[in-house]
């Protein structure tokens, strides 16, 4: 009755084409309005997944606590020496705070006034005992620069030296790394190559060390949500500002933009780059492979037309259901022709065979209508299968995927209600002929004859393989990292990479609430305990330990600077005589004495280079006082200040730095960072197994990507469960028997083993964007092995010479060409989609086309 129902619609769509056309144009002009009226997309990972989910609420706390942490882009800076790194971060900083179109807050978090004048009380005692040591025995030295910030004043300290190696002092060996620097300094400046000189590095040592090798520009962009890339704007005015830096022109410094706004514009530009490429691509592949599959333009041009307006009205579903694609269902687009493409292939094939099959004298107006109630019903079954193996993932967690599968479910339905009607109403228009000859592959006769005749040993090698299959699972391997579904190669990327070899600059740490700062210490004492822990970041890591001893030490090193570095006259700025006469003078007082000095005494080096400074011209010897004390005067105010801390307390630490450690109702934050390599998955749980320990709230980065896993994993699997249900529902529906059932469903277990031999073997890994091709070789192989085993209860002997052969075959390499657009795109997350998906298709063709055939109980076949 369903057959006679379907062979009926299409018989009356057949003789009311015009009309059929035109609705079908009314539905498409709608879908077009409403797609671009409501369709949009977004790249926000966090919205992959349901926000009820535990994990994701103790995420969206942080983010109301800390809205300051949230929609960032960070301009990353690396220089060559620190004093250029802070110099550039500062003027980036007040270019884009004057930019208020673009940015709504701009931040240095590691260039704060209190954090420069209280860093002495930060270093350990022993650490701090000797930075002081060096700073006293440097007092001459510090004392002339300080009247005299300039080249000549260098000269005349160093020449200072010379004085003392006459007199028979030693110079202390804690100067040589000093002094080391000042030869290489000197040396690029003798030979017309000044660099500048990093005072930070000579004076403040391990001081400079605590701020880390980078700089950071925090900023809150405004985003245009109407736009593709809501942070294109504020990225192109970030990128503009940093190239015009005077040390980024110069090559001294580097800057890349990275952060949650600049990953997401980066990762959607990628994204819609290869989905849009595929699916043109896609569809002039799919074209030329219709070509081969019916061989009249008749017949392929209704089908393309067929598959872009089931396209189309299927993105306006997309409209009305969820308004907002992600990077996962904005591939809807591409599998749609990939399977849709299967429907009309099999109706076309089918249509085309009626002669051969039914006699000379039936009408193309007659094959329609045959043709449909011949396939109808088999492409009915095969599309709610498909529709079904999408739709198991709409009850999930797993948003993403979710999505997708309510998009590609009822872009199935569509797909089929396209078939049936338009497809026919088409042909019809386009005057679309019968084939002379036999549509199926008669040369695969002997393949047929092979399958049945060795079918036990068939059998027990697909049983073999089976059984592999299985053995295998447990290898499969899952990685949730979002980070490594991006391009690499883009610039956001990039930073982040650099950043994973600085465990303070990590992206991946742990991120616990406490109520208050006091429970804040206890927990912060526990977590630094874990051997996975690099640090813990909290408030009361502002408040330095021993800070009575260390305050003691500072005050006297004080009480003996200060004098020299305060309150003395500032000699003018010399010309470039002068300095060349202080140069001079310099290296005739270290030549006096270098026969008092090691063979490999940096004071050799920096003699010859003084000595060659004095004959230099104005340019040269100006150049090189330039390059020599560009951060002299502030490094020497920057000592001044740090030489007189004040005490500590919670109390006084500034609240731009307070805020970002407790919130406004009293909760304390505490960020834990890692020790090791994140990237690798084996470190990042035993990290966060061992933050759990110590606290099960725990949030931050390292939860949400193991977190990730457990509910992909989680969808995964109720998705396939719920798929084979609704499946075997189906298919018991349509079929009646269980034995015919069970023929479909066999082929369908064998073809998902064999993905799992292949993903182990090639190796694949499976992640967020991938794992949707698991269930939708569910949906595929039942619309191919339908086919064949209704055709088997109808009575076809050899099922690979069959139209319906001929029609899988090309159905799977129209699909496989779609898919593989997929694996051609640059984001890795959708590539290794099409990648899986490609190698699903291989395993489900091969289940079809070979153990299929074989599987056929003999005795039904021999019947005929």
């Amino acid at each position: 009755m369903l057959a006679n129902l379907i062979g009926s619609i299409v018989a009356f769509c057949t003789r009311r084409a015009l009309v059929v056309l035109t609705l079908f144009t009314l539905l498409t002009a709608g879908s077009l309005y409403l797609t671009a009226q409501r369709l949009g997309v977004t790249t926000d990972t966090d919205e992959m997944f349901a926000s009820s989910l535990p994990w994701k609420k103790r995420n969206a706390e942080l983010s109301q606590l800390f809205p300051q942490n949230d929609d960032l882009m960070v301009a990353i800076i690396k220089a060559d020496m620190p004093e250029q790194g802070r110099a550039t971060a500062r003027e980036l900083a007040r270019i884009l705070k004057a930019d208020h179109k673009n940015f709504r807050t701009v931040r240095l978090p590691d260039d704060s006034p209190f954090l420069q004048n209280h860093g002495l009380l930060y270093l350990d005692k022993p650490v701090l005992g000797s930075l002081l040591d060096s700073i006293v025995a440097a007092q001459p030295f510090l004392g002339t620069l300080s009247a005299d910030p300039s080249s000549r004043g260098i000269f005349t300290a160093l020449g200072l030296l010379g004085e003392g190696l006459s007199a028979g002092e030693d110079i202390p060996a804690s100067f040589d790394p000093e002094l080391r620097g000042f030869a290489t300094a000197l040396q690029d400046a003798a030979g017309n190559h000044p660099r500048d000189l990093s005072w930070q590095n000579l004076l403040a040592g391990p001081l400079g060390d605590m701020a880390g090798r980078y700089q950071f520009v925090m900023t809150q962009p405004h985003q245009d949500f109407g736009s593709l890339q809501p942070g294109g704007e504020a990225s192109a005015a970030m990128r503009k500002a940093i190239d015009s830096l005077p040390f980024v022109k110069s090559g001294n410094a580097i800057a890349m933009i990275t952060g949650p706004v600049q990953l997401s514009d980066e990762e959607f530009s990628t994204v819609a780059h290869g989905m849009g490429f595929g699916l043109l691509t896609s569809l002039v592949l799919v074209a030329a492979w219709l070509v081969l599959a019916v061989r009249s333009m008749r017949v392929i041009v209704p089908i393309l037309i067929t598959l872009v307006i089931g396209l189309l009205l299927t993105t306006g579903f997309a409209a009305i259901a969820v308004g907002k694609l992600n990077l996962i269902s904005v591939a809807f687009a591409v599998l749609f022709v990939g399977i849709a493409v299967d429907f009309a292939i099999q109706f076309s094939v089918r249509f085309r065979g009626q002669r051969q099959v039914s006699g000379a004298a039936m009408t193309p107006a007659d094959a329609l209508a045959e043709t449909g109630r011949e396939t109808g019903h088999q492409i009915l079954v095969a599309a709610l299968a498909t529709a079904a193996g999408f739709l198991a993932f709409v009850p999930t967690n797993f948003v993403g995927v979710a999505q997708l599968g309510l998009i590609a479910g009822i872009g199935m339905i569509i797909a089929f209600l396209c078939t049936m009607t338009l497809l026919p109403a088409l042909l019809h228009l386009f005057r679309a002929r019968l084939s002379r000859g036999m549509p199926g592959f008669t040369r695969l006769a002997p393949a047929d004859h092979f399958l049945r005749r060795y079918r036990k040993p068939v059998l027990a090698f697909f049983g073999i393989l089976a059984v592999t299959g299985l053995a295998l699972i447990p290898r499969l391997s899952f990685d949730a990292d979002p980070l490594h579904t991006k391009n690499p190669d883009t610039e956001g990327m990039r930073a982040i990479h650099l950043l994973e070899q600085d465990p303070r600059a990590s992206p991946y740490d742990g991120e616990v609430v406490v109520p208050n700062l006091k429970i804040a210490a206890e927990r912060a004492r526990q977590f630094e305990a874990l051997p996975s822990v690099s640090s813990v970041m909290w408030l009361g890591m502002f408040v330095p330990e021993n800070q009575t001893e260390k305050l003691a030490m500072i005050q006297d090193t004080a009480s003996i600077l200060l004098p020299t570095l305060v309150g003395q006259e500032v000699q003018p700025a010399p010309d470039a005589n002068a300095l060349r006469a202080s140069a001079a003078s310099a290296a005739s007082k270290l030549g006096a004495v270098l026969d008092k000095t090691a063979p490999d005494s940096p004071l050799r080096s920096i003699q010859h280079s003084l000595a060659e400074l004095a004959k230099a011209p104005d340019a040269q010897i100006l150049a090189a006082n330039t390059a020599l004390t560009r951060f002299l005067p502030e490094q020497l105010a920057q000592l001044v200040d740090v030489l007189q801390p004040t005490p500590v307390t919670i109390e006084s630490i500034p609240q731009d730095i307070a805020r970002d450690y407790v919130a406004p109702d009293g909760r304390a934050l505490l960020k834990i960072l890692p020790k090791g390599r994140m990237s690798d998955s084996k470190v990042l749980y035993h990290f966060l197994n061992d933050m759990l320990t110590v606290d099960k709230n725990t949030a931050g980065t390292a939860l949400e990507v193991v977190e990730s896993a457990h509910t992909m994993v989680h969808a995964f699997s109720t998705a396939a469960i719920s798929a084979l249900v609704m499946i075997a529902i189906i298919l018991f529906v349509a079929l009646r028997r269980l034995l015919d059932m069970v023929l479909v469903l066999a082929p369908l277990l064998l073809s998902a083993l064999l993905t799992v031999i292949l993903i182990v073997t090639v190796p694949e890994t499976l992640n967020f964007a991938n794992i949707i091709a698991l269930p939708l070789l569910l949906g595929v192989g039942v619309s191919f092995n339908i086919y064949f085993v209704m055709n088997w209860r109808a009575g076809i002997k050899s099922p690979l010479t069959s139209p319906t052969a001929r029609a899988v075959l090309f159905s799977a390499l129209t699909t496989g060409t779609a898919f593989g657009s997929l694996a051609a795109s640059e984001h890795p997350g959708t590539a290794s989609m099409g990648r899986l998906l490609l190698m699903s298709l291989a395993c489900t063709l091969l289940a079809t086309l070979t153990f299929i055939p074989a599987l056929l109980p003999k005795r039904k076949i021999d019947a005929e």
